[in-house]
Formats: C-alpha cells, sequence, structure tokens
C-alpha cells in the first residue's frame, strides 16, 4: 500500500510539469458580441459573469488551473466552450450561424444546462436567478430576431 501511495505522489509531482498554456487570443472589440449588440449594462455584465470565461478570449483562469489533472479538465472545458461559441469572435460568424448559436443559447437556459453546473458551484455570480434567466432569454431572442430579419 505504502508503494502505491509514493508511485501516486511522485506521478502526481511529476504532472505538474505539464502546465496548460492560459495565453488568451487577442480581441477584436469590433468583433465581440457585447460591443456589437451593446446590451444594458445589467445583461452585458450576466453575460461577462455566466458566459464569457468559457465562451470568450478574454478566459480568467483561476489559482487552482496550475494543479493539474484540474488545470488539463478547466483547458479542455474552455476549449471546448470556444468551439461551439466564442463570443469574442461572434461578428465574423456569418448571419445565419449568429442567429443560430443565439437560439442554441437560449435554448440551454431555458434547460438549465448553462451555465454549467460544475461552473457556477465555484463562480457564485455567474449563477442566474429565474429572472435573470428569462431577462437573458428575452435578449437572446430579441437579437436572434433581429439578425433574422435583415
Amino acid at each position: 500500500m505504502k508503494k502505491i501511495l509514493l508511485f501516486l505522489l511522485v506521478v502526481f509531482i511529476v504532472i505538474q510539469f505539464f502546465q496548460i498554456d492560459k495565453t488568451n487570443p487577442p480581441v477584436d472589440q469590433k468583433q465581440d458580441f457585447i460591443t456589437m449588440y451593446k446590451p444594458a449594462d445589467e445583461i452585458a455584465s450576466k453575460i461577462k459573469a455566466s458566459c464569457y470565461d468559457c465562451h470568450s478570449n478574454e478566459s480568467i483562469y483561476p489559482w487552482y488551473s496550475n494543479i493539474q489533472p484540474v488545470g488539463w479538465f478547466l483547458k479542455h472545458h474552455i476549449d471546448d466552450g470556444k468551439k461551439h461559441l466564442n463570443f469574442s469572435e461572434f461578428g465574423s460568424y456569418s448571419p445565419k450561424k449568429q442567429a443560430h448559436k443565439l437560439e442554441e443559447s437560449y435554448e440551454l437556459i431555458e434547460k438549465g444546462e448553462m451555465p454549467l453546473s460544475s461552473y457556477t458551484l465555484i463562480h457564485k455570480d455567474a449563477v442566474l436567478t429565474e429572472a435573470e434567466q428569462a431577462t437573458l432569454i428575452a435578449y437572446f431572442k430579441e437579437i436572434e430576431n433581429t439578425i433574422r430579419t435583415q
């Protein structure tokens, strides 16, 4: 048993040398969703708090991202989130894709799937009350309709 614990400790120490890249790509503000659509301050701050860490080029990596394998999990999660929707690159999407991404966003909020509970467990400012959910859903629907009718 001691050999197993010693082995696990050595492995844990060794993997600490394999840190994640925390560099965010540059943000072109002209392409950023909030810059483009200028939501009210309360909506913008809620989108930033609840969405931008995983769905923008403005990810803020917490201290525990320095501990592996937690950092690897976070990095994978953030990369996957940006692959599905990147608010920092929203303006580079075609209008059809923008509308679709907004539709997916409000559907996930309606289902309670976003923001992820694993994220809100630690980031309490990202928790959406029912009223905030309704506000974001209505806002995303409004922007989606604006895009579709252009």
